[in-house]
């Protein structure tokens, strides 16, 4: 009886490393297809993760399966419907859940608070707490705008190499959204290097004639995330930022160590 105990208790072992093993190379194998800016083929993603072809091609089948992964008629892969469904229910328990931190920005501040993540090129609003003035600023959960003309994505962008910044741009290109908006990679960079030793970046109606916001990454988080206060212009004053960063940050550090 002792033997066979010893012997179920190590198959038993065996069995929860390999299916540990194979959770980390399903999770891998999304992640490869989320990186990519078009469907792969298999051999790609076995390439891109270091799998054999017959274990990526396994597990993309199942991934396939369940929704998670679709295949398009040319056999390349990419991301299936069913993500989107979770990516909304996420999203929306992430705005629940950070509610305390932006209702407290909110709070010291009056103006407008949000939460924002880098998704692929673009930057996502993920939820806000909404100012305490009659007049205030509002962005719908879920409005995608591009980083190089938002405190939130400039925020993050001062956190990626120069050439993944390049990169980025030479992607989305950099729209003038007001006259105040910057249109030139090198004048951006520069800016994100200013982003990087005062700690906080600032949208100067680059956005939204009218509009300035400033904006911290929080440290620590899994996801590359930052919270931001924005209000007019009349409002968010040199000396409003000032006086307000030191908070902006402890609230930023605070739900960055939650969230990672």
């Amino acid at each position: 009886m002792t033997s066979y105990d010893t012997q179920h208790r190590g198959s038993g072992g065996a069995t929860g490393r390999s299916g540990a093993q194979s959770v980390d190379r399903t999770l891998q194998l999304l992640d490869a297809i989320g990186a990519a800016d078009r469907p792969c083929t298999l051999s790609e993603l076995a390439a891109a993760t270091g799998l054999a072809a017959p274990t990526a091609h396994r597990l993309v089948a199942s991934l396939v399966r369940f929704g998670y992964v679709r295949q398009e008629p040319s056999r390349r892969y990419t991301l299936g419907p069913r993500l989107v469904v979770l990516g909304e229910r996420a999203t929306r328990l992430l705005g629940g859940w950070a509610q305390p931190w932006l209702v407290e920005l909110r709070d010291l501040t009056g103006e407008t608070t949000n939460l924002a993540m880098l998704d692929g090129d673009e930057m996502v609003y993920l939820t806000q707490a909404a100012g305490r003035h009659q007049m205030r600023m509002f962005t719908e959960p879920g409005r995608r705008v591009l980083p190089h003309a938002t405190a939130v994505g400039k925020a993050l962008l001062a956190q990626l190499p120069e050439a993944a910044v390049r990169a980025l741009l030479s992607r989305t290109g950099m729209p003038a959204y007001t006259p105040a908006t910057l249109t030139d990679p090198d004048q951006l960079l520069a800016q994100l290097a200013s982003v990087r030793r005062r700690g906080y970046a600032v949208d100067d109606e680059e956005q939204e004639t009218g509009v300035r916001c400033f904006a911290v990454a929080l440290p620590g988080a899994l996801d590359r995330m930052a919270i931001s206060v924005s209000g007019p212009l009349g409002r968010i004053s040199d000396a409003a930022i000032a006086r307000f960063t030191p908070q902006l940050r402890r609230l930023a550090a605070e739900l960055g160590h939650a969230l990672g």
